[in-house]
C-alpha cells in the first residue's frame, strides 16, 4: 500500500492527495510537518533530507517534491486518465505544473501566509497588495488559456490542472480583492464538482 507523509492543510500535500483520490488508489497518510513535527526525526530525514512534505512511499520507491509525486502517480497508475499518452499533449499539461512552481508560488505565498496564517494586526498589508497584484497578472495568463479550452491540460482534466487547482481554492476563498477572471472562475467551479477535489483540497484554510 502507498504511504503519503504530510498534513492536509499543506497546498503541496493536497496535490498528492488529490491525485491519489482521482485515481482511487488505496493509500495511508501519516500526519507530518507543521504542528505534527516528524520531519525532523532521523527516520524521516533518511527518506526526505529536505525535511519537508509531502513524501511518498510506494514499495521500494521513496519520492519527494510534490510535482514529481503527481507525475509519478499519473504515469504509474493513471495513463489515459491523468497521464496523457501523447507527448505533446502531456507537455502542455507539464508546463502549467512548472509554471505554478516557478512563477506563481512566491507571490502567492506572501498573500497566503499573511491572510491565513498571520494574525490581522501583524499582517504586512503593503506586501499583500503588491503580491496580490502580481498573482492577478499571472492568473490572467491562465484565464486567457482557459478562454479557449476547459482545462489547463487541454480538452479534459489531467495532471496539469492539479497544482494550480490547489492554489485556486485558497485564491478564491481568501478575503482579498480579486480581478474578474471569468474563465479561471468557471474552471474553478468545474473543479469543485469533482469528488476528489472536494475530498482532498476543499478543507478549512489554516
Amino acid at each position: 500500500m502507498l504511504k503519503l507523509w504530510g498534513r492536509t492543510n499543506s497546498t503541496n500535500v493536497k496535490k498528492a492527495l488529490w491525485c491519489l483520490e482521482e485515481l482511487n488508489i488505496e493509500y495511508t497518510r501519516v500526519d507530518a510537518g507543521g504542528v505534527f513535527g516528524v520531519v525532523g526525526e532521523a527516520d524521516y530525514i533518511a527518506k526526505n533530507p529536505n525535511q519537508l512534505v509531502p513524501c511518498l512511499e510506494d514499495g521500494e520507491l521513496v519520492l519527494w517534491e510534490s510535482n514529481a509525486i503527481v507525475r509519478y502517480l499519473a504515469a504509474q497508475y493513471g495513463e489515459g486518465i491523468l497521464w496523457q499518452v501523447d507527448p505533446a499533449q502531456r507537455a502542455e499539461a507539464d508546463k502549467w505544473m512548472d509554471w505554478v512552481t516557478s512563477s506563481l508560488a512566491a507571490p502567492f505565498r506572501t498573500v497566503f501566509w499573511n491572510m491565513v496564517r498571520t494574525a490581522p494586526e501583524q499582517r504586512d498589508m503593503p506586501a499583500v497588495h503588491a503580491a496580490t497584484a502580481e498573482c492577478s497578472k499571472l492568473l490572467a495568463i491562465a484565464d486567457r488559456t482557459l478562454s479557449d479550452q476547459p482545462y489547463l491540460s487541454g480538452a479534459s482534466f489531467a495532471m496539469g490542472d492539479i497544482p494550480l487547482g490547489c492554489f485556486a481554492y485558497a485564491w478564491f476563498e481568501m478575503p482579498i480583492e480579486r480581478p474578474d477572471l471569468p474563465h479561471l472562475q468557471a474552471w474553478y467551479e468545474r473543479l469543485q464538482q469533482r469528488r476528489a477535489y472536494q475530498t482532498a483540497v476543499v478543507t478549512p484554510l489554516t
